[in-house]
């Protein structure tokens, strides 16, 4: 599902009007009814009320389109409109107009009348923000801020339209108040504010409504964002056949693994076989090999050499010999930042002949000369967390947090690699611009080992035969849901291991069709 800026929706709007020549207002009719059936789906029963607080804008139009509709089905509606009648224009003034022929009650509100806002709202069974569409920019002031706060404190349900108000409508910050909604209809197809975070853990159960879009435009490649669904995903990997054989879903070498971080190889071995991988090579260094064997029966392990307890840097040519029986190799769990790991990933890099999956100390160790990622001549997928992709970029963790996205397609372009940018909502970037938003997880995950397991299961789907990017954004949306999955029976104290364990049963979700939408469709 493609997620545009507020921007390239607004091109989409006109270029509804200009090539197939329908007029914007009959987008905003269709809005506003889209948003009347929402709110019919939020409140039932006998007359119900409903406040609307509309802005200047369109998204105010919406509003009021929504509460004429409302009226007509026999709805006791009022709008409490922030702005003087003068100063609403467009499409617009065209529904101001016609809600208040339509005998709909617009009281207009100014600094003055603000005292009345409260009451009015308590009053309400439903409450309409109709005030900031998603050209929203900075935090809001005076009237506005003073009318989301009341939103807010009036412990009624509220519909956004669009948009909470508040929220930035490209990033999803939010820099002032803004509103907590219980649900969200978004027209034609959900904005970038409303899968980023912290947008939308404002925004509520998300609605898209069809307004009218041609599905041409709504498909458009220009539109380099898209979130991931479960349809993707059940597309994305194909059935196993009856006769399958182990052969056929890849051989993946993992190499990781140092004194004091025995559970990193482990961890990225599980994800890897609960992936899916046929059979899977794990290499580490010698003295930790005792316990590594121990602990993953399924793989294979194999000792390399050592230094310090690390991987010797004379590990290399070993390590290329492992390599050349691979389908995939997935490095960087637990290595270190010696010497001798330094080498081994360098190498590796340079001269491997079989697509690399990147994380951790792999990361880390080039953190000095990280333009050499961009010298592989094989695909590379990167999976650092915030703080190792700042070293990567030569930054730090607060601003790549304050701009994931531009930093993820940032990282992507720069390395010529896949940048998969762990966190809530995770990001996954393609060289060549595109993003994927990754709606699975929870904060439970936020615990050692996670991005292990999730090294494992790229390494995994890429064995079994998808492109670096498919592989990339299935495991990490199937990473995440396996999070949801085992959170749900053990909501405090989740391991990593429990989510390794729960991949394969998130696939099942998936094939089922079992998997509830960050953003749904139309529910009327």
């Amino acid at each position: 599902m493609r997620v545009p800026t507020s921007q390239q929706m607004v091109v989409l709007d006109r270029r509804v009007a200009e090539e197939y020549g329908l007029p914007t207002l009959l987008l905003r009719e269709a809005a506003g009814r889209r948003v009347a059936d929402a709110a019919c789906r939020l409140v039932r029963g006998a007359t119900p009320h409903a406040v609307v607080v509309a802005g200047k804008g369109n998204n105010g139009g919406d509003g009021l389109v929504a509460a004429r509709v409302l009226a007509a089905l026999g709805w006791d509606v009022r709008v409490l409109l922030l702005a003087r009648d003068v100063e609403v224009a467009g499409d617009a003034a065209v529904n101001l107009q016609a809600a208040r022929h339509a005998g709909v009650e617009v009281t207009n509100l100014d600094s003055t009348g603000v005292r009345g806002l409260r009451p009015a709202l308590a009053a309400a069974d439903l409450i309409i923000d109709a005030l900031f569409g998603t050209g929203f920019r900075g935090p809001a002031v005076g009237l506005a801020a003073r009318a989301i706060e009341a939103m807010n404190a009036s412990g009624r349900p509220v519909l956004a339209i669009d948009i909470p108000s508040g929220v930035h409508g490209d990033t999803g910050a939010v820099e002032g108040p803004a509103v907590r909604a219980r649900a969200t209809v978004t027209m034609g197809l959900p904005k970038l504010g409303l899968v980023l975070l912290p947008g939308a853990e404002y925004a509520g159960t998300v609605w898209v409504a069809s307004v009218g879009h041609p599905r041409r435009l709504l498909d458009s490649p220009e539109i380099t964002t898209r979130l991931v669904t479960r349809a993707m995903v059940d597309a994305a990997v194909p059935p196993r056949p009856l006769d399958a054989h182990k052969g056929q879903f890849g051989r993946v070498l993992v190499i990781a693994g140092a004194v004091g971080y025995t559970g990193a190889p482990v961890l990225a071995a599980l994800g890897a076989l609960r992936g899916g991988a046929g059979l899977v090579r794990l290499a580490v260094p010698a003295s930790i090999y005792p316990i590594v064997a121990a602990s993953v029966i399924e793989g294979m392990p194999v000792p390399l050499a050592d230094e310090e307890g690390a991987l010797a840097a004379s590990a290399a040519d070993q390590v290329l010999a492992l390599a050349g029986e691979a389908d995939v190799i997935a490095c960087g769990p637990g290595l270190s930042r010696l010497h001798g790991p330094r080498q081994v990933v360098r190498r590796l890099l340079l001269d491997s002949r079989r697509p690399l999956v990147l994380d951790a100390d792999a990361l880390n160790c080039l953190a000095d000369e990280a333009d050499v990622l961009g010298q592989a001549r094989v695909p590379v997928v990167l999976t650092p967390h915030p703080g190792e992709l700042a070293r990567l970029l030569g930054t730090d963790a607060g601003a790549i947090q304050r701009g994931r996205l531009d930093a993820a397609r940032e990282a992507a372009a720069r390395f010529h690699a896949v940048v998969v940018l762990k966190g809530a909502r995770t990001l996954v970037a393609s060289p060549e611009g595109e993003v994927f938003v990754v709606p699975t997880g929870n904060p439970a995950m936020a615990t050692g080992g996670m991005g292990d397991v999730l090294t494992g299961a790229v390494a995994a789907f890429v064995g079994q035969g998808l492109a670096p990017l498919a592989a990339a954004w299935v495991a990490a949306y199937l990473h995440g849901l396996a999070g949801d999955l085992a959170a749900a029976s053990r909501p405090g104290g989740l391991l990593a291991r429990d989510v390794a364990a729960a991949l394969p049963q998130a696939l099942g979700a998936v094939r089922r069709g079992e998997v509830e939408e960050a953003v749904r469709g139309e529910p009327w």
